[in-house]
This record gives structure tokens, C-alpha cells and sequence, in this order.
């Protein structure tokens, strides 16, 4: 089944615009690839430019309305927080049931020549509800995991961490992107190494910074034909 699950080893690491990325590039390809990231916090409905469901809605060459916003991401809180901290200032929660059938609608739809990815949120451990992790979701839906991460000073022990708890819960890791950090001190030729020397099963493909606006790097059109290759 041509469905992914994206995450990474923390917040702001470069998700949404590496999920972009392979979207442009396999409807380039003529592929109805899609995007689903169905809990955002930090957006504001009012004024949702620039926001994570803004960017994977025009890679699949939507505007951004009220309803291609509730298609693409159905749970949406205004604190830039964790969700479940982020739902309870406004009085709500998350339903964890709830979302696992939402992926599971969208998974099902996926095939070949409609690619589907689904992006979690913040990092590999950040809280979903009170009692569950993002971690706990993608082994819920059991998709192959994409996990992108930085270059920043720390990186490299943080990468290794997520790769190690992915591997004892028996995920399997269809890929990592090194995506270069503003002002990096770590070299993405380091985390690769270090990749390479502890999980040399996994492929590791290193983005450099973009600027924006950008063509969508070409290392990320090799990662595209990769994860549809198996």
C-alpha cells in the first residue's frame, strides 16, 4: 500500500515542506498524490497563509478554503502546543478514535497512482491525548514511517534515539531526510554517517536549506521514486 507515515525527532525540523516536496514531485509525475495532516496546532483559521495545511494543500494544487482546510487537517487549535495542551484551552479533545478512522478512511483510498501521506505532528513523542503519543499513532495505522531530521548541535544523539525507539517497536523506517538546519553546526554528512554506522538498512538522504520558493529539491524527487519502489 503506497501510504507513509512522515514524523520527526522534534518540532520545526522540516516535515510539511519535505511532505511537499514528494507531493509536487509525484503529481509532476502524473500521480493524484495526497496529503493528510489531520492535527495542527499554532494555525489560525482566520488567517491560515503560510500555515503547514497551506503548503500541502498547494502542493496538491488547492486554495486554501474552509472546507480543503477541514479535508486536509480536521483537528486545528490556535496555540502553537502540543494538541492535547492545545485542545484544552479551548475547551476541547482530542478523540483519538476519531482520528484513527479518519487516517484509516484516507489510507484505504490510497493506491499506486494516488500515493498518500500522512504527517504527524511536532515530534516522534509528542503528546497526542492525555494518554498517547504521536508514536502511538503510527504504530496504530502500521504504515512505513519517513523521519526527518536536522542538523543542529544535539541532532545526531536525537536521530539515533527516534531510529533506535522506532526499530524496538518494530516499525519499519522507510527512509530518513537530513534536512539542513538554519545556522547548522552538525554537517548532514555527519548525521548521515552516523546513520550509516548504526542502521545501514536505512536509507539516508541528506536536503540541503532551501530558499523560499524554491524548485522542490531534486534529492527529494529520488526519495519519491524510492518509496515507490518499496
Amino acid at each position: 500500500m503506497p501510504a507513509f507515515f512522515v514524523t520527526a525527532t522534534g518540532t520545526d525540523i522540516g516535515k510539511t515542506f519535505v511532505s511537499a516536496g514528494l507531493i509536487r514531485h509525484w503529481r509532476a509525475k502524473g500521480l493524484m498524490a495526497q496529503a493528510f495532516k489531520p492535527l495542527v496546532s499554532g494555525i489560525d483559521d482566520a488567517d491560515p497563509a503560510g500555515s503547514d495545511p497551506a503548503a500541502l494543500l498547494a502542493a496538491m494544487g488547492q486554495d486554501v478554503t474552509p472546507a480543503t482546510l477541514d479535508a486536509i487537517s480536521p483537528w486545528r487549535f490556535r496555540a502553537p502546543l502540543a494538541p492535547n495542551m492545545a485542545a484544552a484551552l479551548e475547551g476541547k479533545a482530542v478523540d483519538y478514535a476519531e482520528l484513527l478512522t479518519a487516517c484509516r478512511t484516507r489510507i484505504a483510498a490510497a493506491s499506486p497512482t494516488a500515493p498518500l501521506l500522512v504527517e504527524g505532528v511536532g515530534g516522534l513523542m509528542a503528546p497526542v491525548d492525555d494518554d498517547r503519543t504521536v508514536l502511538d499513532w503510527l504504530r496504530a495505522l502500521e504504515l512505513p514511517v519517513l523521519l526527518v531530521a536536522g542538523s543542529y548541535l544535539g541532532s545526531i544523539s536525537h536521530t539515533l534515539t527516534a531510529l533506535t525507539v522506532l526499530a524496538d517497536r518494530g516499525q519499519r523506517v522507510a527512509g530518513l531526510v537530513a534536512s539542513e538546519t538554519p545556522g547548522a553546526t552538525v554537517t548532514l554528512g555527519a548525521v548521515e554517517q552516523a546513520v550509516a554506522r548504526h542502521f545501514p538498512a536505512i536509507p539516508c538522504f541528506n536536503l540541503p536549506r532551501q530558499p523560499a520558493g524554491a524548485a522542490p529539491a531534486p534529492v527529494l524527487g529520488r526519495l519519491a521514486d524510492r518509496l515507490l519502489q518499496g
